[in-house]
């Protein structure tokens, strides 16, 4: 049997590899500079939780207002949509690299507005400045990690990239608690934010684009400079005769890439679904209501000090970026989609706990029991939630595209994300307070049974695959999945799962 360098099968008869490219410390410099987008996405999107605590207490109008805390807390996530689907632009266009700085001037700038804030509205003008350098970043870490990454390690190493932002999450909750007694509190919680971006626009400075990204642009000695330190001489080649295959074939096939093309190429539009799909529902199944409002939910549970709310909160952040670090090993060798399954069939057990435990609350059973129930199903929700659906969407995404679509739709793919997220942050303490919180905690039990429905029908397993053999998928489901092949075509068949090829 022909072992194809790359592939499961190069993989499982060199298991050596694995351990030499999880150690090249070239590629792990380039992963960790990259993955500080990662550190700003998560530490933005936690740092308010605890800042709003404090907003209120300085600004009455805040306190007096559902809809303007939501605002406050979501007007990020707008300009997170506005980035991101600007962002596969900007990463085609100019590069992964730009894009990465683009992003460091326009978050620093946010920072310092929000800092400085005089009152609710500048603030949340600061906050859609840092929403826009969010969501350039979204799109630009896992893309431009997947594309330095060696196959075989591929989805660890862009699972590192979810770690930076769960560990930012966990740094954010603790910088809350060390400005909970200095003046300012708020503002010195939102305002350090500025210091990581700053960090990674210098580090960017030094580090080279995206090979991939040079050789589609035609500049081929720089690209085979770039990949010459990150594969040994023997893959080397291999990488780049599939990396000049697959851009040329690309090429005579379409010379300009639109949106509308997304949707117009059955390929394309297959893995689209399965990539915005997966966006969207790790949304819709809560995640970031957790994040955002945990401190919230934890005082709604009977926890009334600010103080206790946070700490508690910054253990579920812990538990957040201790299970994203178990991901990082099992998606390379659990799989994207089992592991995905495995995420969300766990996420639907702990949202009825949390269902179940406010249920109880509101029907007159108000104990300690039931609190510290609450705060256990927020626990079980993370520890399911952050090894499978918080990298899987982002490390399938980066991969299971064509070159010359890679951009625009994981920028799209971004944005449903942002968009999804947006509806759920801005919605869910008025939803709460509307129909109860046990009910709302069951609306995103039965969404994750849909979520569960959906992976099984629609994503394939992409497991050890190049990003070569990937495309094959798209093109086994578009065609019907009808020609069987050589023993390599029915792995990827299997992969595709092409009992759904004809579903659109």
């Amino acid at each position: 049997m022909t072992i194809i360098p790359g592939s499961s099968g190069y993989l499982d008869a060199f298991p050596e590899r694995r351990i030499t490219y999880f150690s090249n410390k070239y590629v792990l410099s380039l992963t960790v500079i990259a993955g500080i987008g990662g550190l700003l996405f998560g530490y933005d999107t936690g740092v308010i939780s605890g800042a709003l605590l404090y907003i209120k207490d300085d600004f009455e109008i805040v306190a007096e207002s559902s809809f303007l805390q939501e605002t406050i807390v979501s007007m990020t996530l707008v300009g997170a949509m506005i980035g991101s689907a600007a962002g596969g632009w900007i990463n085609d266009a100019h590069g992964r690299k730009k894009a990465t700085l683009i992003a460091d001037i326009v978050f620093t700038a946010g920072s310092v507005v929000m800092a400085a804030a005089p009152d609710p509205y500048v603030l949340i003008f600061g906050r859609l400045l840092v929403g826009l350098g969010v969501g350039v970043a979204s799109v630009t870490a896992p893309v431009f990690i997947a594309e330095m990454s060696p196959t075989e390690v591929r989805g660890g190493l862009v699972s590192t990239n979810v770690l930076m932002v769960t560990g930012g999450q966990f740094l954010s909750y603790l910088v809350n608690l060390g400005f909970t007694e200095v003046p300012g509190t708020w503002r010195w919680m939102l305002g350090v934010s500025g210091i990581p971006a700053v960090v990674q626009f210098i580090l960017m400075l030094m580090i080279p684009e995206s090979p991939r990204w040079l050789y589609m642009k035609q500049d081929k000695s720089r690209a085979i400079e770039v990949l010459s330190k990150i594969y040994d001489p023997i893959r080397l080649e291999d990488e780049i005769d599939h990396l000049a295959a697959t851009l040329e074939e690309e090429f005579y096939c379409k010379k300009a890439v639109s949106y509308l093309d997304v949707f117009k190429n059955k390929e394309i539009r297959l893995a689209f679904l399965a990539g915005a799909g997966l966006q969207a529902f790790q949304q819709f199944t809560g995640i970031n209501t957790v994040m955002y409002y945990s401190p919230t939910i934890v005082q709604m549970a009977g926890f009334h000090s600010n103080q206790l709310a946070l700490l508690i909160s910054l253990i579920v952040a812990a538990t957040n970026a201790a299970g994203t670090i178990l991901g990082i090993y099992l998606i390379d060798h659990f799989g994207r989609r089992k592991l995905a399954l495995t995420s969300l069939a766990g996420v639907f057990v702990s949202l009825i706990v949390l269902s179940v435990s406010f249920f109880l609350e509101s029907s007159g059973h108000a104990t300690g029991l039931l609190a510290w129930l609450a705060v256990l199903g927020l626990a079980l929700y993370i520890a399911f939630f952050s090894p499978g659906m918080g990298p899987v969407p982002w490390t399938v995404n980066s991969e299971i595209y064509p070159e010359a679509y890679r951009g625009i739709c994981g920028g799209m793919a971004a944005t449903v994300n942002w968009v999804s997220n947006l509806i759920v942050s801005l919605t869910f303490l008025s939803l709460a307070d509307a129909v109860g919180t046990g009910t709302a905690f069951a609306i995103l039990a039965g969404v994750a049974v849909i979520a569960f429905a959906f992976v099984v029908a629609f994503v394939p397993e992409t497991k050890g695959l190049t990003f070569e053999e990937v495309e094959k998928i798209w093109k086994e489901r578009a065609s019907g999945g009808g020609n069987h092949g050589s023993s390599r075509q029915g792995l990827l068949q299997a992969g595709a799962g092409e009992q759904y090829s004809s579903v659109i």
